[in-house]
């Protein structure tokens, strides 16, 4: 896990741009605070930005291979869980390995497949190889888009990064948000490729880019696929166990102390359950944490969204599985402290944040920090398995717009209440969420036979894997390097969302409930109590004094009256939101507090040109 950025340009020699370049990879160093590294040779320059995790006097980077036509070299962030597989297929095809690190290998794969390595990695990469060879710069993307890769295009070349922050420090990026950056960030559909700011790019998940004088080219390498599901009940059940116990023992390989995340629902208690009972053949035990809030346990109050508090669950789960584990305890001033606002929205490059949930990710990530290097995360299984609410709710079924939506408007409210009448109109967020709609299911494949019902299921699914999670994804990547923790995810492995996606959905619900297949699946590891325990997502304090310190910040931020901010969001919104008392505000008002802070936040740090016509 690393951070990763360069620069190509066909027009010129890079070796007088070292500065530049030292300036781009600095602003990876909380992705990497282990080690620092730049090449530069000709039209090319590469900056690298080490976690180590495997092989850690042998992973430095950037990497470079000697070949008798020209040198290779590669920048590479993330984890290959297949790497021994493919170490002994290349070593078997002539390949000799100076390292023990999975960075050789993806180099040396390259040498011997070239692009079409990437269709035989197992795991979470964003990974840029330059072959002078050829001229070319090759960047590759896992499937799931777990690894954030972002690049820009130049006059003569590309620049490309880990995250924006990388691009930005570039003097040829110009930092400016357009209206379709601005719908991005309001209306909540992430768009595959569209990373906010102009002329910036996402490399897409499952897609290879190349980059050569002519300019880029884009290759898909794997995408969803319909097919066929012959597999009984009983057999599904069992090769989803089977997979699991794989992928956890895969992810549990580290060379530093490794942990999981515990949340007391289904994803993280089976996960953890499982990387426990596997970490006891050895005689290890297993480190789990959870986040919890000052007072939630004994004063919750069940809401629309959260019908009981996490930490009974998560004890239940600790104890069965007889873990080392610790409550990470935040008080409302830990998440209101306007510093660490600041630091989420840094992580972020972009203010599209869920509040108070992303101040408590970020400082839980911390606190682990200080104890383990590498954690696994239950995240991505009710995309996977079908764990939310809208997945069995009637209005999100018939409805033709993204399912979390409707659940999303009538929680949270609707983010276009705070914009300013004239921004609304140009924005039409509504038209964007359309527009975007139709494009997302345009392509989805329809097996022969199958019913209008279990299609729209596929519909819904098919959604959550190639827009929704891709959110949650990068919320979780950028609040964990931020602090230098690497989290992985196992219920994102690709043949896992491959075999499960193209399960019908009368077998992923075969008992009326959410995650039936997950949930029988594990359940020989699984306390009673989680095992019947109905979804929650996770915590948000419900400390009234969180409330007023947000008020508090705002009422600062209107003492500003000449800010950006306001050509975002309405003053007559906030004048009236402030004044509202703690106990009567809304979720929604709340959100839209949140927002605000963050919007003026993220002007005061990156100075964006806002256009907004």
């Amino acid at each position: 896990m690393c951070g990763i950025t360069g620069w190509v340009s066909y027009g010129r020699d890079l070796g007088s741009e070292r500065g530049t370049l030292d300036a781009m990879t600095e602003t990876m160093a909380c992705r990497g605070p282990d080690d620092t590294g730049t090449w530069i040779s000709g039209p090319a320059a590469l900056g690298h930005r080490r976690l180590a995790i495997i092989d850690l006097p042998g992973g430095r980077q950037p990497m470079t291979a000697e070949t008798p036509d020209g040198t290779v070299a590669l920048v590479y962030s993330g984890e290959t869980y297949n790497y021994t597989e493919l170490r002994r297929e290349l070593a078997s095809r002539g390949h000799r390995f100076t390292t023990d690190s999975d960075t050789e290998v993806v180099l040396r794969a390259y040498l011997e497949w070239g692009a079409a390595l990437a269709e035989r990695l197992n795991g979470m990469y964003a990974f840029a190889i330059w072959d002078s060879r050829s001229r070319q710069l090759v960047m590759v993307r896992d499937r799931m888009g777990i690894k954030p890769f972002y690049w820009y295009e130049t006059s003569d070349g590309v620049l490309f990064g880990s995250e924006p922050k990388a691009i930005l420090a570039n003097p040829l990026a110009r930092r400016e948000v357009g209206l379709d950056g601005l719908r991005e960030l309001f209306a909540f559909v992430k768009t595959p490729g569209h990373a906010v700011w102009e002329g910036m790019r996402e490399v897409e998940p499952g897609t290879v880019v190349t980059v050569d004088s002519n300019g880029p080219r884009t290759h898909t390498y794997w995408e969803l696929e319909t097919r066929a599901h012959t597999d009984s009940k009983d057999d599904t059940i069992a090769h989803v166990r089977e997979l699991m116990d794989d992928i956890v023992r895969r992810q549990l390989v580290s060379d530093v102390p490794r942990c999981t995340l515990l949340s007391g629902g289904l994803d993280s208690s089976a996960m953890t359950a499982l990387a426990a009972q596997q970490l006891r053949e050895s005689g290890e035990t297993v480190r789990s944490f959870a986040v919890d809030f000052v007072g939630q346990t004994e004063n919750f109050v069940p809401d629309e969204m959260r019908g009981t508090p996490d930490t009974p669950f998560v004890h239940d789960v600790a104890r069965d599985s007889r873990t080392d584990h610790q409550d990470i305890v935040l008080s409302s001033d830990d998440l209101a402290d306007p510093e660490v606002r600041s630091r989420v929205i840094r992580a972020r490059d972009i203010p599209m944040g869920f509040g108070d949930m992303d101040a408590s990710l970020y400082l839980l990530f911390k606190a682990i920090r200080e104890h383990s290097t590498v954690a696994l995360s239950g995240e991505s299984a009710d995309e996977v398995f079908g764990g939310y609410k809208h997945f069995f709710d009637e209005e999100a079924r018939r409805g033709k717009t993204f399912p979390w939506l409707t659940q999303l408007s009538h929680s949270l409210g609707d983010d276009g209440d705070i914009l300013p009448g004239d921004l609304s109109r140009a924005l039409d967020l509504p038209g964007y969420i359309r527009d975007n709609y139709a494009a997302a299911t345009r392509d989805i494949q329809r097996l022969d036979g199958e019913s209008d019902f279990e299609y729209r299921m596929r519909q819904i699914c098919y959604l959550h894997l190639t827009r929704f999670v891709r959110v949650l994804l990068d919320r979780k990547d950028r609040a964990s390097m931020a602090v230098g923790l690497e989290v992985r995810v196992p219920f994102c492995d690709h043949r896992l969302v491959e075999y499960v996606y193209n399960t019908p959905w009368s077998l992923k619900s075969f008992d009326g409930r959410e995650k039936s297949l997950l949930r029988e699946a594990t359940a020989d590891v699984l306390p009673r109590s989680v095992y019947d325990r109905v979804k929650s997502p996770y915590p948000s304090t419900q400390d009234p004094k969180y409330h007023t310190a947000l008020q508090a910040n705002v009422k600062d931020l209107l003492a500003k009256p000449s800010h950006q901010v306001f050509d975002l969001v309405s003053r007559e919104w906030m004048e009236q939101a402030v004044k509202v008392e703690t106990p009567l505000i809304t979720q929604a008002s709340r959100r839209g507090l949140e927002r605000a802070l963050d919007l003026a936040l993220w002007i005061d740090m990156y100075a964006p040109t806002l256009t907004l016509s």
